[in-house]
């Protein structure tokens, strides 16, 4: 009897022993699963830094290409010229004739868009090089002749005339010009000529920039 538990005594730590030596499954599996999980957790920071590295990347690119837009805009709106306006900006009134040639000053300003007309001096100054297109109207009334010239920088260019009409005179002129910034376009009156307008604005001054150069 006592053999025999001597016996099982020796089965029984010879199997304690045995499960003391042999490696745990489980343990390893989860070293495995740690193993594969800081690799993927190295291959998450990569591809992070890699991602924040495009979006600074990116960043940068939105940031010039706002601004490039902006300056676009602003290039733009510099390209916006035109204005239109009529002789008086109230009543009815005839101008001229007098013994001198006469700046005539459109009052009534329809538009104005870069400002380049001055409602105080009738003179429009060209804020960019470029093409530009102007027309003039003028209108009288009988017994009186009526002209007036488009003047760049103070040399005619073109002109329109009624001669002493029996009751009511029209004309129209208009002219393409190349201009540099700061020439100077304004109409004239000649000498011992007169013009005519009232609320119907007539006589009329207007012109706008085609193209730059």
């Amino acid at each position: 009897m006592v053999v025999l538990q001597m016996l099982l005594l020796l089965c029984a730590g010879s199997s304690l022993s045995e499960d003391l030596l042999s490696p745990n499954v489980d343990i390893i599996s989860e070293l495995k699963k740690l193993k594969d999980m800081d690799e993927r957790i190295q291959k998450l920071e990569e591809t992070l830094a890699k991602v924040l590295s495009e979006n600074e990347a990116l960043k940068t690119i939105v940031h010039d290409s706002q601004t490039k837009l902006d300056s676009f805009k602003t290039e733009n709106e510099d390209k916006k010229v035109a204005f239109s306006a009529g002789l008086l900006e109230s009543g009815t009134k005839n101008t001229g004739p007098s013994n001198t040639a006469t700046t005539l000053i459109y009052k009534k300003v329809f538009s104005n868009i870069g400002n380049a007309y001055d409602s105080n001096t009738g003179v429009f100054t060209a804020p960019i090089k470029g093409a530009y297109f102007f027309r003039f109207y003028g209108h009288c009334h009988g017994g009186t002749t009526m002209a007036v010239s488009l003047l760049k920088n103070g040399a005619t260019q073109c002109s329109l005339h009624a001669w002493k009409p029996n009751s009511n005179g029209n004309a129209s002129n208009g002219v393409i010009l190349t201009l540099e910034i700061g020439d100077q376009i304004s109409t004239q009156l000649w000498a011992n000529t007169w013009v005519y307008d009232d609320p119907a604005s007539y006589t009329s001054f207007s012109g706008f920039l085609i193209f730059p150069l």
